[in-house]
């Protein structure tokens, strides 16, 4: 194995966000939102976090098994408000970068 990779073998699941209402709407949620994902970065489940491109909802990295965070996920105020639907893709970490090793911590 290389000194550039490392190999976790953990969970993690990508949460796919998409947007159902109008952007203004969505807007209107979004300090509730970015509340609720600073509330998952400081409990260690939530890796990374970003608008799609174009801006049609957003990709969230969790650590963990799927219902735990299809759990977290459901609680999103996008969620809860009806402005956006989301989709949990769930796979076992087995290679990544030696600089992500945190992550998997």
């Amino acid at each position: 194995m290389s000194d550039a990779m490392i190999r976790p073998a953990a969970p993690m699941c990508l949460v796919l966000l998409t947007y159902v209402r109008p952007i203004e709407e969505v807007d209107a949620q979004m300090a509730a939102h970015v509340a609720f994902l600073s509330d998952a970065f400081e409990q260690g489940v939530l890796v990374i976090a970003g608008r799609r491109v174009p801006r049609t909802g957003g990709v969230l990295l969790f650590r963990g098994e799927p219902d735990a965070v299809e759990a977290v996920a459901a609680t999103d105020p996008f969620v809860t408000s009806g402005v956006a639907t989301f989709e949990v893709v769930a796979f076992t970490a087995s290679m990544a970068a030696a600089g992500m090793a945190g992550v998997f911590a």
